[in-house]
């Protein structure tokens, strides 16, 4: 079963919790105040293939233009993600 995205502030990681205590995640470091540069998105090899990488990514869009902030797709798998939903297409560079 799937929960929630957290962003973890301190760690700069979007986490989402997954079975077994499992967790894919999204790193990033600042460029300033209020730009992300998504540097690693990472999912467990045993779950790959499902959806969950792309759940993950999606959330992480979410959550950070919730809470403000801008962002850059450095990791090649976020980058096509980004370009394939047209509602992140202008927001996620």
């Amino acid at each position: 079963m799937l929960m929630e995205i957290i962003h973890d502030k301190e760690e700069k990681e979007f986490i989402l919790p997954l079975e077994d205590g499992l967790q894919a995640k999204v790193s990033y470091t600042l460029e300033g105040s209020s730009e992300m540069r998504l540097v690693y998105s990472e999912v467990p090899n045993s779950l790959r293939g499902g959806g969950i990488g792309k759940k993950l990514v999606l959330e992480t869009f979410e959550k950070l233009t919730e809470e403000g902030f801008k962002a850059t797709a450095v990791c090649s798998y976020i980058r096509v993600v980004a370009m394939r939903h047209p509602k992140w297409k202008s927001i996620i560079k």
